[in-house]
């Protein structure tokens, strides 16, 4: 069909991949920070670059949104540009520190959000702080969505959010943990919204070089702790919690040149060890009934964990090894050095 439909004219991708090039140049977007935002891999984005026409549609709809080509709402709905606007305050925060700062992640980072769906109760953002706290899964000595007490480091209200950055020290803040895994960035709406992201906890360690290690424990741990989170807020917020779904994601950067090993609990039964990564990164994604995130988290977790390993080249996982690691983590209670 040679007639164009309402004088619409044919579309001209290479223009459209050369001008989401130059709008990233003009916001000061590496690939890396464009695919983050995009929720795509480095190679996706490079495909993008050469003009590949592979790429599915609703990647690429992805890549054009973040430089605004795209007018449709996110495919991930408002839990996209929530967590595309966390990221973007994120990298304000910490534009103007060091390349090689903790606070900048440069060994890589990881990052989880969710969305609860389901009837919520109204709750005005100046309540906010002192119900999400509650919700806090206190099995290990640095948890997520932390709340510190000091005035330099606890959690304010921005934007209709409740915001947290642990900076570093080159950005002013006197602590006495300031590698990349104790310098969290979060976010939180009384809509039931969340993201949070570190560094890696094997990142500063003495024994071996920032970057070489992935931990067979850490993943399994910090994703439990992300859904039962998930699972205290629903009871907190949820007209009826058994009507709610937790729409969770996880997002690992930075993998290449890493090995899996068993180094955050050696007595683990994941003693499993894999070759180097396979991808740069990893975008894990579960809808989750909340009702069963205590008692079958294994079970939603297993996938999301197995396809993790997968791209360290180890298949086999088994749900029961999860729940054992599971176990030990809800016994944990701050025993850990390397929790």
């Amino acid at each position: 069909m040679s007639e164009n439909f309402r004088e619409l004219a044919p579309l001209n991708w290479q223009a459209y991949v050369e001008e989401a090039i130059r709008r990233r140049k003009k916001e000061k977007l590496t690939q890396r920070e464009h695919a983050a935002l995009a929720s795509v891999s480095v190679p996706t984005i490079v495909s993008f670059d050469r003009g590949e026409t592979t790429l599915s549609l609703g990647k690429a709809f992805d890549i054009l949104r973040v430089v605004g080509l795209v007018r449709e709402p996110n495919p991930f709905g408002a839990q996209g540009a929530f967590v595309q606007e966390a990221f973007a305050r994120w990298r304000e925060l910490t534009a103007a520190l060091p390349k090689d700062s903790p606070g900048r992640f440069p060994h890589g980072w990881y990052r989880f959000d969710y969305a609860l769906e389901g009837e919520l109760k109204p709750i005005e953002l100046h309540n906010f702080p002192a119900l999400f706290r509650q919700a806090v899964v206190r099995h290990t000595g640095w948890p997520l969505f932390l709340f510190l007490t000091r005035p330099e480091f606890a959690p304010y209200e921005i934007d209709g959010t409740l915001e947290c950055w642990l900076k570093p020290e080159d950005a002013g803040a006197n602590r006495p943990l300031g590698d990349a895994a104790h310098c969290d960035f979060w976010r939180a709406a009384p809509t039931g919204r969340t993201v949070t992201m570190r560094g890696y906890q094997e990142d500063g360690q003495e024994t071996f070089p920032a970057g070489t290690i992935f931990d067979t424990t850490l993943p399994t741990w910090r994703m439990g702790e992300a859904l039962l989170h998930a699972s205290n807020l629903t009871q907190l917020l949820a007209e009826d919690p058994k009507g709610v779904k937790v729409k969770f994601r996880a997002v690992y950067t930075g993998l290449s040149g890493r090995v899996l090993r068993a180094w955050g609990n050696p007595m683990s039964d994941l003693m499993m060890e894999g070759s180097a990564a396979r991808s740069d990164e990893a975008i894990l994604e579960a809808v989750v009934p909340a009702d069963e995130v205590e008692t079958n988290l294994a079970k939603w977790l297993h996938p999301l964990v197995a396809s993790l390993f997968e791209r360290f080249g180890v298949t086999g996982l088994t749900v029961e090894r999860v729940n054992a690691e599971l176990d030990r983590m809800r016994e944990n209670n701050f025993h850990s050095v390397r929790s």
